[in-house]
């Protein structure tokens, strides 16, 4: 049927998470505080709004939550230029192999800055018919939002759409939002237990991914 795939950023696309924790432990340094795995983890899948006041609360900081948001925003972006882009092998070759058949689409838990600026770095602005951060939507993943306004963009049953997810939160978000999700766990950022058990199916490689495959073998 030629469904559209939607894509994840983070861990899926580009190796990026480590930077975030990076960028958040940094920040949380130059305020005399500490960030760490359970603080990593208390963030994980929120859009920005939501990981800001987190970071407030935990860090008791006496800034604002958009001065937070700006701050972790702007160091993120500074690494994609002075850097690069941290590519997942294979992500380039595999979007444009699939997108030459069927819609793709990104939704992300990144602000719109940050994708922009991996899409940039990866050489895929132009391919992705529809781009969508959690940022746009009430509620960042685990809850299905940004999955669901990403299928009513590309004019779709959510149904209809394949999700390609590394994270316990985005294959929750994916599920609630009743697409087929297919996890492909990302190796510096293992997914939480029990998310191999929640996905349709599990990928070692992003490059395996064949979306005419899965359509005809997934479970209704």
């Amino acid at each position: 049927m030629n469904g559209p795939v939607i894509f994840d950023l983070d861990g899926v696309l580009v190796d990026s998470e480590i930077w975030w924790d990076e960028v958040r432990r940094d920040f949380a340094a130059a305020h005399g505080r500490g960030w760490d795995a359970e603080d990593q983890a208390a963030v994980m899948g929120a859009n920005s709004r939501a990981w800001a006041r987190t970071m407030r609360q935990r860090l008791d900081l006496d800034l604002s939550e958009l001065e937070i948001e700006r701050a972790i925003v702007d160091g993120v972006v500074e690494r994609y230029r002075h850097e690069g882009a941290p590519l997942v092998e294979g992500a380039v070759e595999t979007v444009r192999r699939i997108a030459a058949e069927r819609p793709v689409a990104v939704a992300s838990s990144a602000h719109r800055d940050v994708i922009d600026a991996a899409l940039v770095g990866i050489d895929l602005v132009d391919v992705f018919a529809i781009i969508v951060s959690s940022d746009e939507v009430a509620h960042g993943k685990p809850a299905p939002d940004v999955y669901l306004e990403t299928a009513r963009r590309l004019g779709v049953a959510p149904s209809d759409c394949l999700v390609v997810e590394d994270s316990h939160n985005g294959v929750r978000a994916a599920r609630a939002a009743g697409m087929t999700t297919v996890l492909v766990p990302n190796a510096n950022v293992p997914p939480a237990p029990g998310t191999r058990e929640l996905a349709d199916l599990v990928l070692d490689r992003l490059t395996g991914l064949d979306p005419a495959l899965i359509e005809r073998t997934a479970r209704p």
